[in-house]
Formats: structure tokens, sequence, C-alpha cells
């Protein structure tokens, strides 16, 4: 008899200890301040961050299809989080958070399934950076209220910094003093060897020194909430909680997690070369989620962040991010205490510096300079995330790709002419307004024959008005899909040459299309409208319509004398 399908696997993707235990540590180490911080753009207490950062990693490293891609909080994912209980009373938002971390992750393995990995390419490039852009605004004006210590007040981030900013005489200046440390900490070790544990240094030598003086004006994290001791246990959620903005909210959640996802596999191909499966990590990042909630963690995903630091470190297999995994439960078992301790400041510090470093000035400049297409999808997308709750912008964002998309394929249609040059070659070249009588003229188009596409299509073709007896070829070869549009205009050209006594060939057509064609009754494949199916020898059928098309004019050329 064979192993079982488990031992199988886990034989098949044996961990290299030495590379990979080795690797896990550094993960889990900078996990601790980047999980805390995650957190707190929730609203939720840290604990709930680090909780995520021990259970995701393992539960996603065990199903990802991508082996070095490290599950873990996101701040994307916080924020979307944290959009989603904005409206959640303060006692009730740990347990609401349980509730949409689970319900992201059945969002996602249900994407999974489904196979929508490839839907991920119809987000514009120009929406998402916009979208990042706005997310990173966000965190970085959301956090100088805790930077600086002050209180503020606003509906939105760019408000409650404006509002720190016209009330100085808020500002606490220890914590002011701290966080700026923490900031100088950051900067001061990001080009150094020592830029990997950079955000927990930036947390443990301020909030040390806040102990040392004794500044209790500085908020501590335990401020926010009882930090729980020891290893967290299993816990299921309340779905007294359950409310269709939650649902709403996870599925943004899970829409932000499932496009930045494939990004980080992009990023971090599979050293033996295999490629990664879309739909596998959509499912992994789903078990990640499903991980994090039933261990009261918040929302997860693939991280740009602890991938590329997994990379750096040396691992080698899918096991250097489940021994991250495994090392923050040690981290968790052996100083959850010591977590209530540390400055608030420092936390937004981290945010701050992460915030800044996410930002891609090259990439917005190239995508500002290529046109006004993509200026607008990335300015409007950059508006909504700065103003709107995450999950409108989210929606903004997917439905803008969609409209984007639609009128980039009517603004690429093109129709032009084909002569024929003598063995089977062609002439390509503008094709006319209109048409002339007992003429044949032979067209092709470029672009999407969908919706808009096929509209824009009706307008580009000649016009058959004042002409008489005009013969049409119309070259469809690849044309593979058509929808009802696209039968309506045909039908309605067909229509306009028959009134002025015209006919219509179809040329290069799919078997599929031509089937589709021959059931509807708004196109007459069998009178004004002639098809000719495609073959393997590309022209056949065009040059048979053309030949049919003349010898049809012809012999009506000389009807019409004769009459």
């Amino acid at each position: 008899m064979g192993a079982h399908p488990v031992l199988r696997y886990l034989r098949s993707e044996r961990p290299n200890l030495r590379a990979d235990v080795v690797a896990g540590l550094p993960g889990a180490i900078s996990s601790v301040p980047d999980g805390m911080a995650a957190a707190v753009l929730v609203g939720v207490n840290p604990i709930h961050g680090l909780y995520a950062s021990f259970a995701a990693p393992i539960a996603g490293g065990l199903t990802s299809s991508t082996r070095l891609m490290v599950i873990t909080t996101t701040t994307a994912a916080a924020l979307a989080a944290g959009s989603a209980l904005e409206g959640v009373d303060p006692a009730d938002r740990p347990d609401a958070l349980v509730l949409l971390t689970i319900i992201a992750g059945v969002a996602m393995i249900v994407a999974g399934i489904a196979r929508l990995g490839r839907y991920t390419r119809f987000v514009s490039h120009s929406v998402m950076i916009g979208f990042l852009t706005g997310i990173s605004a966000n965190i970085f004006f959301g956090q100088i209220p805790d930077l600086t210590g002050a209180k503020a007040t606003g509906e939105f981030a760019l408000a409650k910094a404006i509002d720190v900013v016209l009330h100085p005489s808020r500002i606490d200046v220890a914590s002011l003093l701290t966080g700026l440390t923490a900031l100088g900490i950051l900067v001061g070790l990001s080009r150094t060897r020592l830029r990997a544990v950079s955000a927990l240094v930036a947390l443990v030598v301020p909030t040390a020194i806040v102990l040392i003086v004794g500044a209790d004006s500085v908020a501590r994290v335990e401020d926010v909430g009882q930090i729980p001791s020891g290893v967290p246990l299993p816990h299921l959620p309340s779905l007294s909680l359950l409310s269709f903005p939650l649902v709403t909210g996870a599925l943004a959640v899970a829409a932000i997690v499932l496009v930045q996802g494939s990004g980080v596999a992009e990023a971090a191909p599979n050293r033996d070369g295999t490629v990664s499966n879309p739909n596998q990590d959509f499912i992994a990042q789903g078990v990640g989620n499903l991980a994090a909630g039933f261990f009261r963690g918040q929302p997860v995903g693939g991280s740009v962040g602890q991938t590329a630091l997994n990379q750096a470190v040396g691992g080698r297999t899918r096991w250097a991010a489940i021994f991250s995994g495994l090392w923050m439960l040690v981290i968790l078992a052996a100083f959850s205490g010591v977590v209530g301790l540390v400055a608030m400041p420092t936390l937004a510090a981290v945010l701050v510096f992460a915030a800044a470093g996410s930002l891609r000035p090259g990439e917005l400049k190239t995508i500002l300079r290529t046109g006004p297409t993509s200026q607008i999808a990335i300015i409007s997308t950059f508006l909504a995330t700065l103003f709107l709750p995450v999950a409108a912008a989210v929606g903004i964002g997917v439905t803008l790709s969609l409209l984007l998309q639609l009128n980039q394929e009517a603004m690429d249609l093109k129709v032009v002419e084909l002569k024929p040059a003598g063995e089977g070659r062609w002439i390509e070249q503008a094709a006319p307004q209109s048409l002339t009588s007992h003429h044949t003229i032979v067209l092709d188009v470029y672009g999407s024959l969908l919706y808009a596409g096929s509209r824009t299509l009706g307008a580009h073709l000649p016009d058959p008005a004042g002409a008489e007896a005009p013969a049409v070829v119309l070259r469809l070869r690849g044309r593979t899909a058509a929808g009802a549009t696209f039968v309506k205009v045909l039908a309605d050209y067909a229509a306009a040459l028959h009134a002025v006594g015209g006919r219509l060939y179809l040329s290069g057509v799919d078997h599929g299309l031509a089937e589709l064609l021959r059931r509807t009754d708004r196109v007459d494949v069998s009178g004004p409208v002639q098809v000719f199916e495609a073959s393997e020898l590309v022209g056949e059928s065009t040059a048979k319509a053309l030949h049919e098309a003349e010898t049809w004019a012809v012999d009506h050329r000389g009807d019409a004398k004769d009459q």
C-alpha cells in the first residue's frame, strides 16, 4: 500500500532545517512590531495582530503554491478591516473582527475553488497603484495623532491629521519625542545589516527610555486593553454580530488581499522553476485567514515585506514561513507580558515609516505620463481611498477598471480595407467612409467586438447610403465570442446594404460563431448575408468570399443593364 497523502506531501516538502529554521526567526521577530502596528490600524488590542502572525504563516505556508510567500498581517488588509469595523461598538469590535476575518477567509477559499485567479488581471495597474498610494496616505495621516500623543477629531485620516496641525497645543511633547526617536532609529538602521530587526529596535529602545524616565503621559499598549498571557487558544466567533456592512467589509478585505497576493507571487517565484497557481494561493490565503480568525487574529494576506525578508535571509522551502509562525508562538508564550509596556508612539512611527516606504514615486511618475486614461484611473482611485470607506473605494476601483477596459477596447477598435496583392497577399489601407456603387470591398477589424466595441464597429463601417448594389466582405477570423450587440450591429448593417441592393459576406468565421448566426433570426445567413467559415489556410475563406462577392456584383451589374 502507498503512503498516506499527507505523509507523501510532507516528504515531498522536506524542510532545509539549517536554512529554514534560521530564516524563520527574523521573520518572527519583525512580525512582532508589524503585527502590533497592523492591529492598531484596525483599532483593536495589538495582541490580535500577534495572534494572526503566528497562526496564518503556519496554515498558509502549508497550503500555498508560492512556497516562499509569507501569509501574515498587511497594512492594506488591516486598514480595510478597520474601515469595516468603524461603526461597531468598541466593546464588540474584537468579536466582530474574528467574524470578519473568518468570512474573508471563506470568500478567498471560494474564489480559489471557483478559479477566479485569472480575473485579477482585469484590475488596472493604474487603479491598483492609486489604491495602494491612497492606503499609504491614509496610514501616514491616520498615525499623526498617536505619533504626537494628541487627541484629534475627523471623519477620515486626513481630517484628523489636519486637526492636529491646527491645534498644536494638544501635542504631548514626550509622546512626540518618543515617536521621533523611533523614526530616527528606523531611518538610521534602514541601510544597515540590522534592517531586518530595525522595527523591533525602534519599539524597544524608545519604550525603555519612557519607562526609565517615567514619562507617564506617553500612551502604552496596555492602555488599549488587557494583554492575555500564554499561548492563545481557539475561539469561535459570535454570529450575533453578523451584519451586511460586516459582510461587505469582509469581501472588500478579500478583494484587496487577493490582488495583493497575486503581486507577491510574481515577486517570489519558486526556486525549482514550478509556476505558482494563483487559485491555490487564493485558497492558502483563505486558510490563513480561517486559522487567524479561529485564534482571535485579524485579516491576513500575502505580505510583500515579509516575503522579501524570507528570501533575503535564506529561506529555501515553504517551511521557512511555517517556522516563522512557530517562532512567533514561542515569542508569545515567553514575552506576551512585555507587550503591554510598548509605547504607542513607537507603533505609530513603524506605520508611518512603512507607509512612506511603500510609496512608488517611479511608478506614479510613469503612470501620470502615460495619458489621460491612466491619469483618471490613478487620481480617482487615490481620492476615493483617501476620502471614502475602504469597501467603497475597492468597489469604485474595480468598477473603474472594468469601465476603462471596455472604453479602451472600444477606442482601440479599428476598421481597415484589404486589397488583394496577388499570391495570397493583401495590402492594408484606411477604410473609406462610404461605399461605391457596384463595387466589392474587403474589410478587416482590429479590437474587441464585445459590448461597446460592437457599437464602435457599427459607427466605423462604410456608409451604404447613396450607393447601388455594393458588396462588403467583412473578415472575422479569430472572433470566437460575440454577444447580442454584435449580432444587432451585423443585422442592421446587412439591412442597410439590402436596402440599396447590396450584400454582406462574412469570412474567416469561427464554426461556433457561424452556428450562433444561423440560430439567430436577426441575421439571414441564407439571403443577404453569406457566411464563409475559417479554414486552416489563412486567407482562404476571405478569397472565396471575395470571389463570390465579385461574381455576384458582375451578375447584378449585368442584370441592371439588361433592365
